[in-house]
């Protein structure tokens, strides 16, 4: 594999670790124990340091080299797994709450760093093959984290399962140490031009980075719907009788494996184009066809029926085939548009966008267990479908060149 891939891989990997933890095992370990869907939601406040990334991205683009920052950032990492590990969530909720909330705080921090080193490696033809890594990476990460650990944590126990994350994270900055020094030399050699510090004339200098304005646009809005639904399905499924070993396999495992497949294909039909943007077109009226068929089942599910059992599982798998070629083109589309930017604030631009992707997906993610406490699933379902479809009239609104 080429050096820069592997890097990367190896990168986004371990920054899927606690988006897993977060999404695919703690949602479905506390409503066992009996926590309200709102309570749950309630918790996606703890990837706040992802809306905020923007605002320390700035010394990261200008200060030190990206990878001192990247051990840096895995040294937190590490030590936060430590500190989980002496805790029981049950009773030890608040503590547990603010290592998470630094953990999200030390991956937002790795984020900037690792995405400045792929804009600043990447030629405009390995966008495409990068993105795939990129994303399958990251859902590896959180895979391993979510319904991998999910099924096993039973045997392993919470205090083992953070000694074994510990471990991942000190493998990987041996790793980041070792790489190639030429890499290193490079980066510092780029970091080394100017170094300045005004918030103002930095966000001008990002808005006018031609395209940005109408992808920030997208990425703040294309999640609404699908995020809700892809949070809200699977407790709907617990409530109807499914275990939560079930629910880690097939949603936490099985599923990934064809969000992993999507976005593989996603990076690679983006390679052989130009621009993405009328495939993406097409992905999200598809997206909207799978959301329509789960309101449809949250209205008609049965307890124990296999019949809905089945087309359950289908659903959850072709939803997450085509969120994860979505989710791959937009990424392509973002890190096209940052690649036009300057080089001393591409970092910068990157996570401005990427923190707008973030929000997009926690300001209503937070709020959506609310939603579905207050109006019954099926209502809710609804709203997703509305919300999901404002990012295809959005798309077909794109400038001629996507952006």
């Amino acid at each position: 594999m080429n050096p820069k891939y592997a890097l990367l891989g190896v990168l986004y990997f371990v920054q899927g670790i606690p988006y897993g933890l977060q999404s695919g095992l703690l949602p479905i370990y506390f409503r066992t124990v009996g926590l309200s869907l709102t309570k749950i939601s309630l918790t996606k406040m703890l990837y706040v340091p992802w809306i905020l990334k923007v605002l320390w991205a700035p010394l990261v683009d200008q200060y030190f080299t990206k990878k001192a920052w990247l051990v840096l950032s895995l040294g937190g990492l590490a030590l936060a797994c430590l500190a989980c590990s002496t805790m029981t969530p049950e009773t030890q909720f608040l503590p547990v709450a603010a290592t998470l909330l630094f953990m999200n705080f030390c991956a937002s921090l790795q984020d900037v760093a690792v995405d400045g080193v792929a804009v600043w490696l990447l030629r405009q033809d390995e966008v495409g093959y990068s993105n795939t890594i990129q994303v399958v990476a990251y859902k590896l990460g959180s895979v391993v984290a979510g319904g991998g650990l999910l099924t096993v944590l039973h045997r392993l126990g919470w205090g083992l399962l953070f000694w074994s994350l510990a471990a991942v994270y000190l493998l990987a900055i041996l790793y980041t140490w070792r790489v190639d020094l030429r890499l290193q030399g490079r980066l510092q050699e780029s970091q080394a031009k100017s170094r300045s510090f005004h918030p103002w004339q930095i966000l001008r200098g990002l808005l006018r980075v031609p395209g940005t304005l109408w992808t920030a646009g997208f990425v703040l809005i294309y999640k609404l719907g699908d995020q809700g639904a892809t949070s809200m399905f699977p407790l709907f499924l617990l409530d109807r009788d499914f275990s939560p070993q079930k629910l880690g396999f097939w949603n936490g495992i099985v599923a990934m494996v064809f969000s992993i497949s999507g976005s593989s294909l996603g990076g690679y039909l983006t390679s052989k184009q130009r621009h993405p943007l009328a495939l993406l077109k097409v992905l999200l009226v598809l997206r909207i066809c799978g959301l329509l068929f789960q309101t449809l089942l949250t209205a008609v599910y049965k307890d124990k029926a296999t019949i809905f059992e089945v087309a359950a599982v289908l659903s959850i798998c072709s939803h997450h085939f085509v969120s994860g070629m979505v989710t791959t083109l937009t990424f392509s589309i973002m890190m096209h548009c940052t690649q036009t930017a300057d080089e001393s604030i591409q970092a910068t631009h990157y996570s401005f966008l990427a923190t707008l992707e973030v929000l997009g997906k926690l300001l209503f993610s937070t709020l959506v267990g609310s939603l579905v406490d207050w109006l019954g699933f099926v209502p809710s379902f609804c709203v997703f479908l509305c919300l999901s479809s404002t990012s295809v009239l959005y798309a077909l609104q794109a400038p001629p060149a996507g952006g």
